[in-house]
């Protein structure tokens, strides 16, 4: 087999080999590898933040989204030079050294192996043991949706700004969200899940109909799941602006609080690749605040 034609590039100071670039990822929509790759470099100022300080796991799909799929979590030995990696926790047998993607030709790198996905820890590099924030994965059950979702994420914002704390929403970019809590102040993984899980707990015995805390999957028809869970120390969550390896080229995309509950009523809360490009020339990065806000959680909460 013939080896791939390769294409250097120039991209902020760093050399990359970039090949296949009409190679078709997302066959219903006939969207490339270069369309990937044009992507997260324009995104990149706007993700980068979100990410740079990270041990990034990523999702490949090198045949494309109809295809079969891999984690890597272990940085690949070929990665360039100026690839750096980042000690993280692994799995529960050891750690081990994760991509640290600090640079646009970075992103450009994942995204040339045809990482659609980019995961990410919610602890920073050196501080794999104090989460800089805690979420709250929403996992709507079918034939609940996003719409669902949106509801529910205005009732966990309620409740949180009873303790005083702030949420910034995310689509998942499938079918469900997310809620970011920032803390940027010292904490253990076990403070946050224990919080997550009493606020989820709090809102099952409120809309018990409507609310899942409890993991089985034979439960959670027709109702939010709220994955408390995602806030262990060896787990992490799509990271903001990442494509997802759907049909369409589909993002996890910040929302303004009105978006959501326009969503709540039923609005559209889904956007492709173009969209959020165009949504970050009009909002900026609608997650910044994230980076820096600092908040405690509840002692005992």
């Amino acid at each position: 087999m013939a080896e791939p034609e390769r294409v250097h590039v120039e991209i902020d100071g760093h050399r990359l080999a970039v090949s296949n670039l009409e190679k078709v990822l997302y066959p219903m929509v006939s969207f490339t590898k270069a369309q990937v790759i044009d992507y997260y470099v324009r995104i990149a100022p706007y993700m980068l933040p979100h990410v740079e300080d990270r041990g990034i796991t990523l999702r490949r799909w090198p045949d494309g989204v109809t295809e079969s799929s891999f984690f890597e979590k272990r940085c690949p030995s070929h990665r360039p030079g100026w690839v750096g990696t980042c000690a993280g926790p692994g799995d529960r047998r050891s750690g081990i050294e994760y991509c640290k993607l600090h640079a646009i030709a970075a992103l450009a790198w994942t995204a040339n192996l045809a990482a659609l996905e980019i995961h990410a820890p919610m602890a920073r590099c050196g501080e794999i043991d104090s989460p800089s924030m805690l979420v709250f994965d929403l996992d709507p059950g079918e034939p609940a949706t996003i719409i669902e979702c949106c509801q529910i994420a205005l009732e966990i914002q309620e409740v949180l700004e009873t303790v005083g704390l702030q949420c910034f929403p995310k689509t998942s970019g499938s079918k469900g969200m997310q809620l970011y809590v920032p803390l940027n102040t010292p904490h253990e993984h076990e403070h946050a899940s224990d919080f997550a899980l009493a606020v989820a707990q709090l809102l099952e015995q409120k809309l018990p109909k409507q609310v899942l805390s409890k993991m089985t999957k034979k439960l959670r028809k027709g109702k939010i799941f709220i994955d408390w869970s995602q806030n262990s120390r060896h787990k992490t969550t799509i990271a903001p602006y990442s494509l997802r390896a759907k049909d369409r080229p589909t993002v996890s995309t910040p929302l303004l609080w009105d978006e959501v509950a326009d969503g709540a009523d039923g609005e559209h809360l889904s956007f492709e690749a173009g969209d959020v490009l165009e949504r970050v020339e009009q909002h900026g990065d609608l997650f910044a605040e994230t980076l820096t806000l600092e908040q405690e959680l509840p002692v005992g909460g």
